[in-house]
This record gives C-alpha cells, structure tokens and sequence, in this order.
C-alpha cells in the first residue's frame, strides 16, 4: 500500500513580517488506488464561520414541498408497474420520484418530517429508516428485473453550501446502469489490483491504516471508519468501508444501522468547528464484483467567504477535478475519533 506524499514549499516575502522570507509548506497526495491527486494546502485553523442556518430557514417550510402538510399532495408518482402504491412511505420518511431526474430510476426521500433540521439534532434512526427506505425500492428494482438495477446509489446534500436547493433535509436515490465517473475509475482500478496483487485494495487499505493508525478512526460493526489519505474536501473527508459487502443490496439493517450511528457521531465532531453542512455519497459494486467493498464518503462543506456566499469548489476542483484540502487528514482522524 503506497501512501505516497510529494512535499513542496513556496518562498515568498512577507508583508505582515515586514516583507521577511517565509517558507510555506504544501503537499500533493496520490491516492494510493486512482492515482488521484489532492493538494494539502493553504493550511489554516479547523474553524470556519458558522452561518445562520435558523435565519436562513425561517419562512421557507410554507412553500416547501417536503413538508408533511403539502408531501403527499405536490409530489410525482411513480407508475403502477415499478411501485403499485406509488410513493413508499415509511413512518415520516417518503420515497418518491425526482421531478429533475439524475437518471431513468431517480427518486428523491424526505428525511422525516421536520422543515429544518439542525445538524446536531440529526438521530441514527431516522438516517437508519430512510436508508431502509430506500434499500426496499432499490430490492423491488432488482427483483423485477430491471435494467437500471445495476448500481444502486444514495447521496446526500445537506443544506445550502453542499450543493442542496431545499431546507427541508433529503436524499437523492438512484439506480442506474452507468457508474459515475469517480467510482468508474475506483471500480476499474480495484479490479487491476486484485489482478495486480491477488488481493482486494480495500481488505489491504482498511488493514494498512489500522496498523498505521494515524488516519484510523474506528469500527462498528462491519464498518471501518477513517480518514481520507487524499480528501476530496477541504476539511477532510471520512471513508467508511464496510467488510466483506460488495454492492449496497448486500447491506443488512444492522449495517444500516451502523452506518447511521457512525455518520451522526461524524456530524457531531465536526459541528462545533462551524461546519454545518455536508455531502455523503455510496460508491457501490455490481453483483459480481468481488474486486471491490462498498464504501461511503462523508466530506463536510462549507463557503469560503460567508458573506459573499464564495463556494468551497473553485476551478481547481471544478475543471481540473484536483482537490484542496486545509488541513491534514492525521488531524481530521484525530478530531473525529474523539466522538468515537
């Protein structure tokens, strides 16, 4: 497992030290997988403006589609022959079609009833049933056979700086035949090396890091949890694997337990620093792919100006794809293994 970490420095006069020489240090990472690289840079304190989300909600329930009073009354339907009732519901949590479809299964699912749901007061149970939720669609795809049942996908915009349009806490639900980019590129390097080396990348990585320890946050379960080698985010990211599961239909309820119990205690640790929103994304295999583990990806996001509502991806990321990280991933495993 090569963690590889190329360390530059930039030379530059200070205008605050009276123009004194000042050596600053950066690093690229490469992913030890894809190949990816990620610069661990422009490095500053693990605290960030904290906005107000409760101002920003205020008012917004009233023409929210999410809402209980208005979910079952503005929101699509599926057609009788893919869901017969069609919208599942289970307790608060609603399952239904994405009126903006990402692909041909594309559904949105309300994580509960609440309009505005602070991050700290985010429960276990309620991630637990709205990933259930979810995984019964994705079943009842693949027993009837359809041709998007393939990869079966879950991600999560949580509030405005993550990318979410809508107060009103939900996840977007997928399947589809055609991988996204990033886990095309993990899926087929996973499988050159298991040909390479006769292992799994991800039995060896959660092996490495656990030896290691430095990024290694903890396990519950089947779940690994650690800290990204080289983060897409720029607060750091935390990679959960889960042992022996190829594809998220192998995921039982006490993974999907696990998983939500260990994402809350993320949100928790990084809470207080001002991060108050977030992106989790599945990254999942096809039902023959033994090369690969089924992974999830917490990546904590934020502005990098408040007040001008500067968003945290710029052309860097956005056009190159090449991440900016502003601190080490050493210090975000050492932050979140404290709510472990």
């Amino acid at each position: 497992m090569d963690f590889r970490i190329i360390k530059k420095e930039a030379i530059l006069l200070n205008p605050l030290e009276n123009m004194a020489r000042k050596n600053v240090a950066c690093e690229i990472r490469v992913n030890p997988l894809t190949g990816r690289t990620s610069r661990v840079c422009h490095f500053m304190t693990m605290t960030w403006p904290r906005p107000d989300l409760a101002k920003l909600a205020a008012g917004t329930e009233a023409m929210c589609p999410f809402c209980p009073d208005k979910v079952m009354l503005v929101t699509p339907c599926f057609p009788e022959e893919l869901v017969p009732e069609k919208r599942l519901v289970a307790g608060d949590v609603v399952l239904f079609p994405n009126l903006a479809p990402y692909d041909a299964i594309s559904a949105v699912a309300t994580l509960g009833g609440r309009h505005f749901l602070p991050i700290g007061e985010i429960e276990p149970e309620l991630i637990a049933q709205a990933y259930g939720l979810a995984l019964n669609f994705f079943r009842r795809l693949d027993q009837a056979g359809h041709p998007e049942s393939v990869y079966h996908l879950i991600n999560w915009n949580y509030m405005p700086a993550s990318g979410s349009s809508l107060i009103h806490p939900h996840l977007q639900v997928f399947a589809t035949s055609t991988a996204p980019n990033l886990m095309r590129e993990e899926l087929a390097a996973s499988r050159k090396y298991r040909d390479d080396h006769g292992v799994v990348f991800w039995d060896e990585l959660v092996k490495a890091e656990q030896e290691d320890g430095r990024r290694f946050i903890g396990r519950i379960g089947r779940t690994v949890w650690l800290s990204s080698f080289a983060p897409l985010g720029v607060a750091g990211d935390v990679l959960v694997v889960v042992e022996g599961v190829r594809r998220t239909l192998d995921l039982t309820d006490q993974d999907l337990r696990d998983l939500a119990l260990g994402l809350t205690r993320t949100m928790r640790a990084y809470e207080p620093l001002g991060l108050n929103s977030f992106n989790v994304n599945f990254f999942t295999g096809d039902r023959g792919d033994d090369h690969f583990r089924f992974h999830l990806v917490f990546s904590p996001r934020t502005y990098f100006n408040l007040a001008l509502g500067t968003p945290d991806v710029g052309a860097l990321r956005n056009l190159y794809n090449e991440a900016i990280c502003m601190t080490y991933p050493e210090r975000t495993a050492e932050i979140v293994r404290a709510a472990f």
